[in-house]
């Protein structure tokens, strides 16, 4: 874990407990580095609850309850199906916010609307869901490590605007 990643988890887990929140992660195109990296920290388990690394459509609808007719009609890789499994991941733990992110990390499986580096994150909580669309650059390390760092900046907006 790069120190300006593990610098954000700190900042992030002294926020969870000041404001007494915990979190939980739903991965699809990181496979599990966020809630990996969220839980080298020393005393995660006061602010993580859980993380579901659904990398499969199957899994996404087995595990977070997405709509199959959801993942169909826009694929994977699309706003619906990040807010639908950050949705998920909430109704399935006891998290007050959660994290979700599904992509297209490479170097193959992308296409013209959506090349390699496409990225859709997607935080919710009990009041808000938010998502976003990113384009990274690089190779399949950089995507994922930018899809996590940028999905941790947006959780500590989110809970700092609450």
């Amino acid at each position: 874990m790069t120190k300006p990643i593990a610098e954000l988890i700190h900042k992030l887990a002294t926020l969870l407990l000041d404001v007494n929140f915990k979190v939980c992660t739903a991965e699809s195109c990181t496979g599990g580095l966020i809630a990996k990296s969220m839980t080298d920290l020393a005393g995660s388990s006061a602010w993580f609850e859980r993380g579901f690394v659904t990398y499969s459509n199957e899994s996404k609808v087995e595990m977070l309850g997405v709509s199959e007719s959801v993942i169909e009609q826009y694929g994977a890789v699309s706003e619906p199906v990040a807010i639908a499994m950050a949705a998920g991941a909430l109704k399935h733990s006891h998290a007050a916010c959660s994290i979700a992110v599904t992509g297209v990390a490479g170097p193959a499986g992308g296409s013209h609307e959506k090349p390699v580096g496409t990225v859709w994150i997607a935080i919710a909580s009990q009041n808000q869901t938010w998502a976003q669309k990113f384009l990274f650059d690089g190779d399949r390390e950089n995507i994922r490590l930018r899809t996590m760092e940028s999905a941790i900046v947006q959780l500590l907006h989110i809970i700092n605007g609450r």
